[in-house]
């Protein structure tokens, strides 16, 4: 089944419902990895079974596997039998406050499931790119300690030397990540490793917030979307320390899909990518507050917690530099507005009428 075969990790995330999406377009078959663990981290709230019913409907033969990513024997087996000609990984347990809490199961899902995957495409399919959905977590709270400018609505950086964001060649070490992070850095690591130690096509995305209208936006985990669910709904959302002036960059899944596919048509071995939004899709909370009731026509109902959250980035946005030396036909396609414009239609039709103010 190797041949224009993609298997896909978490195929019923965001990103990798987006990815299955994209590259059955694309022309490839569709293997689909997903146990609907999100719904276990993160309650009824997080639950992607109705991204299952939307991938099967959509995508003709799309073949899906319940499949935890700690369990190797399976993972082994799958990749064995399936061989496919590219694998993207985005399976994760993708919270960083919810990380402390579970830090056997953190670690396990995000270093030990991407080993065993790693070791199997060696394994069973080392030529097919491998393609790893790592996070900005990665830079700790490093980038915090960059001089930084307040400004009316948000904080940016002082140095003009990062006046188009962070680079790839950014430090990782020797700063505060949260347990998350830390389990995320050991994935990061051990995928370029087998690029450049076996010389396999593999390369790791840093992503800076990625979201989208398929987005299952909690309150811990897709603040983009949970904050324009809240705008829609009603509901109080806190903001955690900052002044609400923390600065992120929002990228479309499907930009960053085609980013993956550009990859996966020239792959490199053990490359680091920064894929973000970049400064033009760069956001405070208190900005995007206003963006959404733009949108929606509902003051945003909020409250403030002088508390940050441990290991939050103050202003992080990425440098697109790199990706689009090595890419130069892939760029951002979707604008900040036009995302949150399409988060909200999307939550519009998934919630109940009754919750909609």
């Amino acid at each position: 089944m190797g041949e224009k075969c993609v298997l896909v990790t978490g195929s019923c995330g965001l990103i990798g419902s987006e990815v299955c999406l994209h590259f059955h377009h694309a022309g490839y078959s569709v293997i689909g990895l997903d146990n609907n663990q999100r719904a276990v981290f993160f309650g009824p709230e997080g639950d992607t079974s109705w991204s299952l019913q939307r991938l099967q409907s959509d995508i003709p033969a799309y073949q899906h596997h319940s499949l935890d990513m700690r369990d190797r024997d399976g993972i082994l087996r799958l990749v064995e039998t399936t061989r496919p000609a590219v694998i993207v990984h985005t399976a994760a347990q993708p919270s960083h406050d919810r990380a402390a809490a579970i830090p056997f199961d953190d670690f396990d899902t995000n270093a030990g499931g991407t080993l065993n995957l790693l070791e199997a495409a060696r394994r069973s399919a080392p030529e097919a790119p491998f393609i790893h959905m790592s996070t900005n977590k990665v830079y700790g709270d490093r980038p915090n300690t960059l001089a930084l400018v307040e400004q009316k609505t948000r904080w940016d950086y002082a140095d003009p030397a990062y006046r188009l964001g962070i680079p790839e060649t950014f430090s990782i070490d020797q700063s505060l990540h949260s347990l998350f992070g830390a389990s995320k850095v050991a994935a990061d690591v051990m995928v370029q490793e087998y690029g450049r130690y076996f010389r396999m096509p593999t390369c790791v995305l840093r992503g800076g917030c990625l979201t989208g209208p398929n987005h299952a936006g909690v309150e811990l985990h897709g603040f983009l979307s949970y904050l324009v669910r809240c705008n829609l709904t009603g509901k109080e959302y806190k903001v955690f320390g900052y002044k609400g002036k923390q600065v992120r960059d929002n990228i479309h899944s499907e930009d960053v899909a085609r980013f993956m596919l550009a990859f996966a048509n020239q792959p490199r071995c053990g490359e680091v990518y920064n894929p973000g939004g970049g400064f033009e899709n760069s956001c405070s909370i208190l900005e995007a507050f206003a963006l959404a009731a733009e949108i929606s026509g509902r003051e945003q109902n909020w409250t403030y917690v002088e508390e940050n959250r441990v290991g939050d980035h103050i202003c992080y946005y990425s440098d697109l530099t790199k990706m689009k030396t090595h890419y130069p036909y892939w760029g951002i396609t979707r604008s900040l507005r036009q995302t949150i414009a399409e988060i909200a239609a999307s939550w519009s039709g998934r919630l109940p009428a009754a919750q909609l103010k």
